[in-house]
Parts: C-alpha cells; sequence; structure tokens
C-alpha cells in the first residue's frame, strides 16, 4: 500500500504544510511536485483537480510531493502574489532533490499553481510538466518547455480558453481542450488522468 506522510517544512518565515505519498515500490520512477490553485480563493493541497494530478503520479510509481501555499491550511506566512511561493517551493525541491537524488523531476499545477510551477521551471528545470487551467492573462506565465503538457476546459469560466490559446499559439505549444469542462473539471477529472497517464508514462 502506498504510504503517506503529512510534514511542517521548515523555510525562513516559518513552516510549510507538506503530504508526500509513496509509491508501493522500491524504485520510484520520479518525484512529481503538484501546486495547488489560488489560496486566497479556497485554492489548497486538497484541491480535487491537485488531488487527481497527485493520485495519477502516484499510480504510476513516482514520490508524489504537495503542499499548501503560505496562509493556507497549517503552512505560515501570507499570499506573495507567486513570489514568495516560487520561493518556498524551490526549497521543498532542493529538499526532496537531496533525500531522492537521480531521479527525474516532474511538474504539475492547477490553475495559479501552474503559474508558479512555470516560474519554478525558469530557476530549477524539469523533465517534464503538466499545466491544467493555467491562468493566462491573470498572471504573467513564462514560457514552459516545449513538451509541456497542457490541458484547459472548453468551458472555463475563470480563465478563457482564448486567453490559454493566445498564449499557447504565441510558444507554439499544443493544448489538450475538454469539452464541457469548466475551470474546476467537474464531471472530467478523469480525462486529466488518462491525458497524464498517456503522455508521461505510455
Amino acid at each position: 500500500m502506498p504510504q503517506k506522510e503529512l510534514f511542517l517544512f521548515e523555510v525562513p518565515h516559518g513552516a510549510l504544510e507538506t503530504l508526500v505519498e509513496l509509491p508501493d515500490t522500491d524504485n520510484p520512477v520520479a518525484l512529481a511536485f503538484i501546486a495547488h490553485p489560488h489560496p486566497l480563493h479556497g485554492g489548497t493541497m486538497y484541491n480535487k483537480v491537485t488531488q487527481t494530478l497527485a493520485t495519477t503520479f502516484l499510480r504510476h510509481g513516482c514520490i508524489s510531493i504537495r503542499m499548501n501555499f503560505r496562509g493556507v491550511g497549517n503552512s505560515t506566512g501570507t499570499f506573495d502574489d507567486g513570489q514568495g511561493e516560487t520561493t518556498d517551493w524551490l526549497a521543498l525541491i532542493h529538499y526532496f532533490k537531496q533525500r531522492y537524488p537521480n531521479l527525474p523531476i516532474y511538474y504539475a499545477g492547477f490553475s495559479f499553481g501552474a503559474f508558479v510551477m512555470s516560474q519554478v521551471n525558469l530557476i530549477e528545470a524539469c523533465q517534464k510538466m503538466v499545466l491544467v487551467g493555467t491562468p493566462c492573462g491573470n498572471f504573467p506565465v513564462t514560457k514552459v518547455p516545449d513538451e509541456t503538457l497542457l490541458i484547459h476546459g472548453e468551458l472555463d469560466e475563470t480563465i478563457p480558453l482564448s486567453a490559454v490559446m493566445d498564449w499557447a499559439r504565441e510558444h507554439q505549444l499544443a493544448v489538450v481542450v475538454v469539452a464541457g469542462a469548466d475551470h474546476f473539471f467537474h464531471h472530467r477529472l478523469t480525462v486529466i488522468r488518462d491525458w497524464v497517464s498517456q503522455c508521461f508514462f505510455s
């Protein structure tokens, strides 16, 4: 059975509530870091899209790592518009890279978390990335690797599909458009699971 570890990771502003899930194998295939949506709008590491991403990586043998952003749950600090959140993730990634050396690094982010992971990747590059509900137009999402998996809902009411398509066109990226899906992918979570499984592990 997979094992879970919930702990407080120490950072200069206090601590980050962190959840690590270990696959049922002695040879994990990668470290997968998954960032949740906007902390000022109810986003936590237990958000359903975030959980779907984490569970998918875990099922395929990855060590799955989530944390609550500043000011969420038992994480200290206050919202920092992505800058402090990026710094926090970099500290956590550095820790796990030392703890589990030589494993590939995967990033996943939903909504605001997608923006943060695009920033993280500029400093600490990953091998593969999936961004869901990327907040183009709301935040300055940076260029991501050409093979990044972008998933967006056709009926996203928070981040219009047209904004994502404009951004993807500029960077020559492909977008998986999920027909009928809203921002939170109600009744469409299995589509996210299936696309990540296909693109990362087939």
